[in-house]
């Protein structure tokens, strides 16, 4: 049978899907219905119809190394048939073994002891309890409270969502895990006088306020400070040059642990296993997923330092936390295969190269009318649209509405171009392309969103 033959039975799905599919994020209603993708290759998605689209997003922040990898299926299929699943419960398994081996080879310092989950928001989690008990395993039972930033998002158990600074994400499901704290994030673009014409003031003062609020609250009641490496939520805000630095002096001044979440960040999306090299620190804990497998398998970690480890290390105390999934082999091996990838191909090196590449491409956007900045790092853009660019005036919530999802989701998608128009923090346009994406992919990005952002100005 021909693609041609092939019957068209999206009427079908999408019947099947508006009864009893309940969508991630998503508005279910009268008039709604949700795209169906139903192939991926490369760098491009297929829905149901066979229609292409560039997948600007790698799915999730997800498909590192491009759809369709027939080795990435290969190994889940050589692993199932092997060992379809056993549980990290008191037991190990060789994929498991073999991939936190390879993690802590990755990973800085002494970040040697792997935790793994099925994804991130249960590897942030994960490292919040973990951050708990250490302290009342050596004498400071009263430290469980965490400082992150405004805007922030790490992720959705209840623990977690209390760690994210996105209130209207948080209000349906109050009261949380107490003890999440806010601080300022570092959008420069949005900083106020008279750091918004001194970067590195600006990350200084951002980088205090971490330390301000540890003192507001009690350094005695402080475990942990969780920091996206580039904060995605708001629209990719990178770090000022010194800001983790002075952020490690803060934590090593209060004994309060540095969570790098780099649930987005890692496996090369901002050019290296993990983001925290790139920026040059070194956390108590990494948190990740996404692409460790590029989405093939669900999996994600949580990386804890030798130092954190110790008190459980003794033959009697336990970590009483877990997940049934964590660390299956099956996931396992096929993140195995990723990584292997990733070396065989040069794939952060290929990001490294092509970055500035990606940058300089999506700068000439500044032209339009409606984009106020282009930020970012890697692989990994925000563009921020405005009303007017001498203001930096903002849209509020109906023009937002109106903007992103009366037009622009909408208008991207049938353009050809999958990505993300975010109103979590100021309207953004969000890109993370594949990490195999070059200069030809970048340019048709470009010209995507050049016509289609021409139109919303239009509309202004």
């Amino acid at each position: 049978m021909t693609a041609t033959e092939i019957p068209d039975l999206t009427a079908e799905l999408s019947a099947k899907a508006d009864r009893h599919l309940w969508g991630h994020f998503a508005r279910h209603g009268k008039g709604i219905t949700a795209p169906i993708i139903s192939r991926g290759e490369g760098c491009y998605i297929y829905d149901s119809h066979g229609k292409r689209y560039f997948d600007g997003l790698s799915g999730l922040f997800v498909v590192q190394v491009g759809h369709g990898r027939a080795e990435l299926a290969e190994a889940a299929a050589k692993q199932a048939q092997t060992l379809d699943f056993f549980p990290l419960w008191s037991y190990a398994t060789p994929p498991a073994i073999e991939l936190a081996d390879r993690l802590a080879h990755y990973a800085p310092g002494d970040l040697n002891r792997v935790f793994f989950t099925t994804g991130g928001g249960e590897a942030v989690e994960s490292a919040w309890k973990l951050a708990k008990q250490f302290y009342k395993l050596t004498g400071k039972p009263g430290k469980y409270k965490v400082v992150s930033r405004a805007i922030a998002y790490h992720g959705t158990p209840q623990g977690a969502l209390a760690i994210t600074g996105l209130p209207d994400f948080k209000a349906p499901f109050e009261p949380l895990t107490p003890g999440g704290f806010r601080v300022p994030n570092t959008n420069f673009y949005r900083a106020p006088e008279p750091y918004n014409t001194d970067i590195k003031a600006w990350g200084r003062y951002c980088a205090d306020r971490i330390a301000e609020a540890i003192e507001f609250e009690g350094p005695d009641t402080v475990c942990a400070v969780f920091l996206e490496p580039v904060q995605n939520a708001g629209g990719c805000f990178p770090p000022p040059p010194g800001y983790f630095e002075r952020v490690r002096e803060i934590c090593d001044e209060y004994d309060v642990l540095l969570v790098s979440d780099e649930v987005i960040c890692a496996f090369g999306r901002i050019g290296s296993m993990f983001a925290c090299n790139d920026f040059g620190y070194v956390p108590d804990i990494i948190t990740c997923a996404k692409g460790m497998s590029s989405g093939y398998s669900p999996i994600g970690a949580m990386i804890a330092s030798d130092r954190l480890f110790e008190p459980f290390n003794d033959g009697k105390t336990t970590f009483g936390h877990g997940y049934t999934f964590g660390g299956h082999p099956v996931s396992a091996a096929v993140a195995l295969a990723n990584l292997d990838i990733f070396e065989r191909e040069g794939i952060n090196d290929h990001v490294k190269t092509n970055a500035p590449i990606f940058r300089a491409t999506l700068e000439q956007l500044l032209e339009l009318p409606i984009v106020g900045d282009v930020r970012g790092e890697g692989f990994f853009y925000g563009i921020e649209l405005v009303k007017d660019k001498t203001t930096r005036e903002t849209f509020d919530d109906s023009e937002s509405e109106r903007l992103l999802r009366g037009f622009l989701s909408t208008a991207l998608f049938e353009a050809g171009l999958y990505c993300r128009a975010d109103d979590r923090g100021d309207p953004v346009v969000q890109l993370a392309p594949p990490l195999i994406s070059g200069p030809a992919q970048f340019d048709e990005i470009y010209l995507i969103l050049h016509r289609v952002l021409g139109e919303a100005s239009r509309l202004l």
